[in-house]
């Protein structure tokens, strides 16, 4: 068990997640990705436009375990 700090960025603007969350085994970070994710498409919602945003997940020492793409609109839309 580890806790992990979900980033999300289109390049230009970023939202940063300053407390991370504690993940129990490493094959579930891409599934808390997609919820941060939806999470950051529902909280600033009124874009049309999602594909260059990223999901960057950080271990404790800084160090890029994952890299992910938000989902495509309608991806969010049948996960939702």
């Amino acid at each position: 068990m580890a806790r992990y700090r979900f980033h999300c960025t289109n390049g230009t603007e970023c939202v940063f997640d300053a407390r991370g969350a504690v993940v129990r085994r490493p094959g579930a970070l891409g599934d808390r990705a997609r919820r941060v994710a939806d999470g950051v498409m529902r909280s600033l919602g009124g874009r049309a436009d999602w594909a260059e945003w990223r999901v960057t997940v950080h271990d404790l020492t800084g160090r890029r375990v994952l890299l992910q793409p938000f989902p495509a609109a309608g991806e969010a839309a049948r996960a939702a």
